[in-house]
């Protein structure tokens, strides 16, 4: 479109790995119609992908409109994501932002900005997200890096845990096409890329709807010529079957590191958070998987302080996590949210107690990724370099393994640069 001709772009991203791709094929599709990638001092228009998983999201994604508002006074503001999709009247009533634009609208921002830029602005961009059943059009054909690419195959959720938002502002789960999928990461094979990460918000429950379920979408895109790793987003216990080991297991390509969304590992917090499984399927699952792969890489989401988590409950959730000794945890202190459950839910935990209790998990987390670590030490481990760093003066190849350890290779003299987005051997 002419009107967004040499229109430079940038483009803010706040909260989760489907943000980041949707984000990604926003801008794709502005720079098809005649715009630029531009920087945040000088963009003409400026596009928040916001997050609303939390209060404090909610206030992160305030602030960053603010201060695009004040950092570029004469740039169009757009606000998109979750936390328009909460709150698009307080942003307006604000003037926080020109434009709105609801989740499941992201395809339509040539024609949303378009319309904008020649005086015609509704701003009716947002809907009834609970009433769609439409995964939305949106693909990337480039990502901003060559080795590794998530894509969004699933969005939506249905399992409205007592802690979370985001089933009232992503709506019911919606399944891209297999077939799609499949073109996809084809494309991205074509341009490079050696890695796709699997992502939406929820891709556990892809065969819940449709004759595909993700040990499906696993299998046919692993036929993909040039595509080296696959690795799984988030998944829910619930996914983990022995029929699912069994298939993937098989698969070469499939990354031995499974994040797990566990959240507690005590049964009385995992029934008031609405979750759907017990610690014996923690246990299970964690058991099978070892069993399946030698030394995944097993991390979780750990939630501390839940309405209601006494000493003893904690305590039994450390207990237990010591006994899976995962190899990484992202521990979070639980953030009320307005419009959940667990908001107004008594016996609310004060915050001096959850950080203790944070702490003592992350005590125990950097302990577990030393212990984990060291089983490699001697070892020949294959890393995909990403990129040239710098650390106290010295040059290194930094890149990931398939367990997504992080590793640094020194370099002696000059860097390599056709050494970026290749799979090398080297001793850990």
């Amino acid at each position: 479109m002419k009107l967004l001709e040499g229109k430079k772009i940038f483009i803010y991203t706040l909260g989760c790995k489907v943000n980041q791709y949707e984000s990604d094929a926003m801008l794709e599709k502005l720079i098809d119609a005649g715009a630029i990638k531009g920087t945040e001092n000088d963009a003409d228009i400026c596009i928040v992908n916001t997050c609303s998983v939390t209060n404090m999201a909610d206030r992160k994604s305030r602030q960053i409109l603010s201060r695009m508002r004040k950092q570029c006074p004469d740039a169009i503001i757009i606000a998109t994501g979750c936390y328009v999709q909460a709150c698009s009247s307080e942003l307006l009533e604000n003037n926080l932002c020109h434009v709105i634009m609801g989740n499941n609208r992201k395809k339509d921002v040539v024609r949303i900005i378009s319309e904008f830029l020649s005086e015609r602005v509704t701003n009716d961009n947002i809907i009834d997200i609970n009433k769609d059943s439409e995964f939305e059009d949106l693909k990337v054909n480039m990502p901003e890096t060559h080795t590794r690419a998530y894509i969004k195959i699933q969005d939506g959720c249905n399992s409205f845990c007592s802690y979370c938002i985001i089933p009232f502002l992503r709506g019911r789960i919606r399944n891209k096409p297999i077939d799609e999928i499949y073109d996809e990461v084809a494309n991205y094979a074509k341009n490079g890329v050696k890695e796709v990460v699997l992502t939406g918000i929820n891709i556990s429950s892809y065969g819940d709807i449709g004759e595909y379920d993700l040990a499906d979408v696993i299998c046919r895109i692993s036929s993909v010529e040039g595509i080296e790793r696959i690795r799984l987003g988030s998944l829910e216990p619930r996914v983990i079957t022995d029929e699912f080991l069994e298939r993937i297991s098989a698969i070469p390509k499939v990354c031995p590191h499974f994040h797990l969304s566990l959240q507690s590992v005590c049964d009385k917090t995992l029934k008031n958070m609405n979750r759907k499984y017990t610690v014996d399927d923690i246990k299970r699952i964690c058991t099978a998987l070892r069993k399946a792969y030698k030394f995944p890489a097993l991390t979780a989401d750990i939630i501390v302080g839940f309405p209601g988590e006494t000493d003893e409950d904690f305590e039994i959730t450390r207990a237990n996590l010591e006994e899976l000794n995962l190899y990484e945890m992202h521990v979070f202190k639980f953030s009320r949210r307005k419009g959940t459950v667990a908001d107004g839910m008594k016996d609310q935990i004060p915050e001096t107690v959850k950080s203790e209790r944070s702490d003592i998990l992350i005590k125990m987390r950097d302990e577990n990724i030393k212990n984990f670590n060291d089983l490699f030490k001697g070892d020949n481990i294959n890393v995909l370099i990403e990129e040239v760093v710098e650390k106290n003066g010295l040059s290194y190849y930094r890149g990931h393994t398939e367990r997504y350890m992080d590793v640094l290779i020194p370099i002696e003299g000059d860097a390599d640069m056709s050494k970026i987005n290749t799979i090398i051997s080297t001793e850990y």
